[in-house]
């Protein structure tokens, strides 16, 4: 039998400031892109005493060319979004907003500031397909109970994005794909159809066996296509299977996504510029432009 696996991936930490790290899946050097995510962030768990400095908000910044989603296990985070949108962001609600030709947005730690507590979640993003680059920008919200969710034995799977097991999510996505959340008790399993042509899974807490293989926490597991996959939770797990159609290769600077190395120009350009609006009612202060 093929061994299902493609590549085993250890996140790399990545400080956002004020000590505040993260571990980043994607993109890596081994793996850049899985269907259209191009990008994967574990925050947390970590416990926030009241009071954290303002200092570890990540300040309004911009994006193009992709849609990003922020999911939380725990915790809440203040978004707020050049469109005028303002949401707290909770555990288990889907959070997709569509950067298109540009928008920018803010991530603060407004509830937490004041009553303190955990934090952990998981920031995705989707780029966007090549003639939909330039569409226009928006922020889609879904409460928990929207999701479409089902129960194995021993295991709970609810559908964030895209089309899988002949469930539909109700966020509108762009391209084939699907992007799932799954607790695992221990012992239980799971098995991913070969529906997509190119699937992942993250292990963002405990670990699973995959063909005899332990997968840990902060390892993103590519599969190979056309082959079906069960994962057993060696522990109780969180875990989160991506991936979908692919859309082409995509260059990345900063915040940027696109197909085209110019088009990143023009967005630098344009950020440098001040000519991309700051979020409504957040708009004192801006992260610049890296110097890279």
């Amino acid at each position: 039998m093929t061994d299902p696996i493609e590549r085993l991936i250890d996140s790399g930490v990545h400080d956002l400031g004020s000590g505040f790290a993260v571990r980043r899946a994607l993109p890596s050097s081994a793996q850049r892109m899985v269907g259209p995510f191009v990008f994967l962030d574990h925050m947390g768990p970590v416990e926030l005493a009241p009071g954290i400095p303002p200092a570890m908000d990540v300040r309004p910044h911009p994006h193009i060319g992709l849609s990003t989603v922020t999911y939380l296990y725990a915790g809440s985070i203040t978004h707020r979004d050049s469109l005028g949108c303002h949401q707290e962001i909770q555990p288990g609600a889907v959070n997709w907003m569509v950067a298109g030709r540009g928008i920018t947005h803010s991530e603060r730690f407004e509830r937490i500031r004041a009553l303190g507590g955990q934090l952990h979640g998981v920031q995705a993003w989707v780029a966007l397909p090549t003639d939909q680059e330039e569409t226009d920008p928006a922020f889609l919200h879904h409460e928990a109970a929207d999701l479409p969710t089902w129960r194995e034995t021993g295991a709970v799977g609810r559908l964030i994005a895209g089309e899988l097991l002949g469930l539909r999510a109700r966020v509108q996505t762009h391209s084939p794909l699907f992007y799932v959340h799954w607790e695992m008790d221990p012992g239980s399993t799971v098995t991913i159809m070969p529906q997509y042509p190119e699937r992942a899974l993250y292990v963002a807490r405990g670990a699973i066996m995959v063909n005899g293989h332990s997968i840990r926490t902060g390892q993103l597991l590519v599969l190979t296509p056309r082959s079906d996959v069960t994962m057993i939770a060696s522990i109780a797990s969180t875990v989160m299977a991506l991936g979908g159609e692919p859309i082409g290769e995509r260059y990345l600077y900063w915040n940027f996504v696109s197909s085209s190395r110019s088009r990143l120009d023009q967005a630098k350009e344009d950020w440098r510029q001040g000519r991309m609006r700051l979020p409504i009612g957040d708009d004192l202060e801006f992260i610049p432009l890296p110097r890279r």
